[in-house]
């Protein structure tokens, strides 16, 4: 067997380990509850660190101005994520708005 499987192996058994101690832990420990609060913005916190540079950002560097149909789509997304808590119509509305201005200024 090569190393390179030997190293997914070891990966895989790894992740599953990880994953499977949670699991374990549920019923023998119950986290502070600080800590159940501070879990609550972590998907906001991942969102936050994968969009942005995407809007924010052209080659790695920072965009000023930003381009404006990504800006504004991104803008508009947010806005209908607040009002709506709907998460298909968020992406549909800050694609449509994206993709329109795209259009519109070519």
């Amino acid at each position: 067997m090569s190393g390179l499987w030997l190293a997914l192996i070891a990966a895989g058994v790894l992740t599953l380990l990880t994953r499977l101690s949670f699991i374990w832990m549920l019923n023998k420990w119950q986290p502070p509850e600080w800590f159940r609060r501070g879990l609550r913005f972590v998907p906001l916190a991942v969102l936050t660190a994968l969009i942005f540079p995407d809007v924010l950002m052209q080659n790695g560097q920072l965009a000023l101005p930003p381009d404006l149909p990504r800006l504004l789509g991104a803008t508009i997304a947010i806005l209908v994520a607040w009002r709506s808590k709907n998460i298909f119509l968020t992406i549909g509305a800050g694609m449509v708005v994206f993709y329109l201005l795209r259009w519109l200024i070519g």
